[in-house]
């Protein structure tokens, strides 16, 4: 739990000091080498944490990697450190060329501070792989993510270890964004697939094209359905530990007002809009927040940031969105499945913030 905790504080460090970030060295300064710190390493010990660590990688000379880290005086992971604001997809090849026969590291990891990507060899030894095996946002992290990025703590470090799950987690999360990317937008192979297990008439174009949004939807509400009756377990726990008279007081749900009962129509809208704007923000980043009098979404958990308003509760429901100005303007709902039809609108609300 320490260890997650000092991560937020990090992160919350970031949030707050990212305008201030303007240079690689500050970058480095600011939030690298306290991230590294937190995962054990003494990074003012140049046996332990190498700055401008220099070597002959593959054609070309006295190379410079930002730092090592260190074992027995061999470099087992390099670090190559951009500022804050850099895209790290054109440095890809930067730090491919710092894996050689001749340099004992095993993993690369390239950073802006907030993005840690890990690399390794799986594909073909000594030679970096194109794609990371791993990705930690330090602004938005999963506790699964956190679980992983435990293995690389100076007190657990075992190379043998993390690249024996190292391929299980690659393709982990290949299949993931697979899967995110057939659940947004389903391509004719998959929904033929799918019709082969349940369409007993001839598989023509015209019939996958068809089913195409009809499979898409499939998805989407079978997801609804099952986050639902998980959200209702967890409604009726707190209930029944509210009547437990010998119970503590107990929050499962922090951002709720304490008068505000959530309803299964607002927590559906909740993750129906999770999955609409799956691919503009990340999903962790949004929240909610339940009054008596409207349901809120919010980006990062912050009222300032709020994508929209629902009004669930009576015969007419309806959703209110700020338009460019930040002036709400409401839309009347038959269901909360009416919300898909209102995509642009609320990546547009959601753009504002990112």
């Amino acid at each position: 739990m320490e260890f997650k905790n000092n991560l937020f504080q990090l992160s919350q460090r970031a949030e707050q000091m990212r305008d201030h970030l303007k240079s690689e060295e500050a970058t480095k300064t600011a939030i690298i080498m306290p991230f590294f710190s937190i995962l054990g390493y003494d990074v003012f010990n140049p046996r332990e944490f190498l700055p401008e660590y220099t070597s002959d990688f593959g054609l070309k000379k006295g190379e410079k990697v930002d730092y090592a880290i260190m074992i027995d005086e061999n470099p087992v992971i390099l670090i190559e450190a951009k500022p804050y604001d850099e895209c790290l997809e054109k440095y890809d090849s930067q730090l491919c060329r710092y894996f050689s026969a001749k340099v004992a590291a095993k993993f690369g990891i390239l950073t802006n501070g907030i993005i840690y990507k890990f690399y390794t060899d799986l594909e073909e030894k000594n030679v970096m792989d194109k794609e990371p095996f791993f990705e930690f946002n330090l602004l938005s992290f999963k506790d699964n993510a956190v679980s992983e990025l435990k293995k690389f703590r100076k007190s657990s470090f075992n190379m043998d270890t993390i690249l024996n799950t190292a391929e299980e987690l690659k393709y982990k999360n290949l299949i993931k964004e697979l899967l995110k990317s057939e659940l947004s937008a389903p391509k004719d192979e998959f929904v033929n697939y799918v019709l082969g297990k349940v369409y007993d008439k001839k598989r023509t174009q015209a019939a996958v094209e068809r089913f195409g949004p009809i499979v898409q939807q499939s998805f989407n509400e079978m997801i609804n359905e099952q986050m639902e009756e998980r959200l209702k377990s967890a409604i009726y726990k707190k209930e029944d530990i509210a009547t437990d008279e010998s119970s503590e007081a107990i929050l499962i749900e922090p951002e709720k007002e304490i008068h505000a009962v959530t309803t299964a129509d607002e927590l559906g809208a909740f993750y129906i809009i999770r999955a609409i704007l799956q691919d503009t923000v990340d999903p962790t980043r949004l929240f909610y927040k339940d009054t008596s009098n409207y349901f809120t979404i919010l980006v990062d958990n912050k009222t300032t940031k709020w994508i929209c308003r629902l009004f669930l509760q009576g015969h007419k429901k309806s959703i209110q969105i700020p338009d460019e100005n930040k002036v709400p303007e409401r839309y009347e709902l038959t269901s909360v499945n009416d919300i898909q039809h209102l995509k642009d609108k609320l990546e547009d609300s959601v753009k504002k913030y990112l």
